[in-house]
């Protein structure tokens, strides 16, 4: 194995600028949710180009590619969309550049997350670069519509594509650390239903936005005491939205809604979590309810599901961390990280729902997710690319 794991790295190296070079053009392309079209193009041209033996589309637009065709399977996931760029003002060069200067690739999406894909499709480069021949399919996906709603693109790859991996890792930023789990989340909404009366008279009416301000102070405390786990940390939930409405600005408002971000701990539900909602909302002529999604993909289809993420983790003993944590040692020759994301990812339905075992490993600092001035070291990309290739070898 060592010498396989030393042949892998140097590959790797080889590799710096063409990995580099090909996230830089993935950055190019803007690709908000439901807009990925011609970044997946891209993206299957460069696993054509790096040789997999196959690459297709699936109904939802997910790219996906396959190499070798074992019984077990294993997924390398990367979502190919991205956030907008926010206010301008707050760049110092442009989002879209894909500049590689001072050892980084420069640009949206670079960290989150097309950094991943580029490096799986130099591992895939890598692992027919060695005649890879373990009985292993690998599957590696470009995911759509993933910072609208994560989970969304693996429901449609188990359901509709019925692809059921035995293990997945997850290429989200994780600074080169080997991650096993996050908080969950669910967006709720509450709606309050008042009474309104003329402006110069509010007795006589029933004001939505006292019911709601109410409830939003209970919301905050209620932030404080949820509970807590010993590697998630703790739950939290917080007033993300708060719209009014009334018959005229002379009027007592006859309604209100207000939109809550809940993160969840391990051991919080869904159904716990509308029940306190519920208990702070009691009395109150309102209604608590779990949202839903639907959008139309890039491809046409309609698509959607409940904005319910379930939270999840993996034992450290897993086999699938032990491997990883072999993989990562041969590698580098130093003991990783193992630690959880902040942030939710395709895990939530990856494990949350289908309870396929799922790592995280990715190149770049979550903290420059979704942040102005995004970058990514392109020795996270060489690291990454190697990483990826010789935990396929160890499984």
């Amino acid at each position: 194995m060592k010498e396989l794991l030393e042949k892998i790295s140097t590959l790797a190296e080889s590799y710096r600028d063409y990995t580099a070079a090909n996230l830089a053009k993935l950055v190019k392309i803007k690709s908000l949710s439901t807009g990925e079209k011609a970044m997946a193009d891209e993206l299957k041209r460069q696993m054509v180009e790096a040789g997999f033996d196959e690459v297709r589309t699936d109904g939802l637009g997910n790219v996906i590619g396959r190499i070798g065709n074992g019984k077990k399977i294993l997924a390398f996931d990367g979502h190919i969309d991205t956030v907008d760029t926010g206010n301008l003002a707050n760049w110092t060069g442009d989002p879209f550049s894909g500049e590689i200067r001072d050892g980084y690739v420069h640009g949206r999406g670079t960290v989150d997350q097309k950094g991943g894909p580029a490096a799986f499709v130099t591992a895939g480069r890598i692992l027919k670069d060695l005649a890879f021949d373990r009985d292993l399919t690998i599957y590696f996906t470009g995911t759509v519509i993933e910072e609208d709603c994560d989970g969304l693109c693996w429901k449609y790859i188990v359901e509709e594509e019925k692809i059921v991996p035995d293990f997945v890792v997850i290429t989200e930023p994780t600074n080169l650390n080997i991650y096993r789990g996050h908080r969950g989340r669910m967006e709720i909404s509450v709606t309050f239903r008042g009474i309104s009366s003329h402006g110069s008279a509010p007795e006589r009416g029933k004001n939505a936005i006292y019911m709601a301000s109410r409830a939003c102070l209970e919301v905050e405390k209620l932030n404080e005491r949820l509970r807590s786990d010993d590697f998630l940390g703790k739950g939290s939930v917080t007033v993300s939205e708060f719209v009014s409405g009334s018959p005229s600005l002379c009027a007592v408002a006859d309604y209100a809604r207000i939109h809550l971000d809940r993160r969840l701990t391990w051991g919080e539900t869904k159904e716990s979590a509308v029940a306190e909602i519920n208990e702070i909302v009691k009395g109150m002529d309102a209604v608590a309810e779990v949202l839903q999604y639907e959008e139309t993909a890039y491809t046409g289809l309609r698509y959607g599901m409940e904005k319910y993420y379930p939270t999840w983790k993996i034992e450290e003993g897993h086999h699938l961390v032990a491997r990883a944590q072999q993989a990562f040692t041969g590698l580098f020759g130093k003991e990783p990280v193992t630690d959880k994301w902040t942030f939710s990812t395709n895990g939530v339905t990856i494990n949350g729902y289908y309870k396929i075992p799922c790592i995280g490993f990715g190149p770049g600092n979550e903290v420059l997710a979704h942040a102005p001035n995004e970058k990514v070291p392109v020795s996270d990309l060489v690291a990454a690319s190697a990483f990826y290739a010789a935990l396929a070898c160890n499984l």
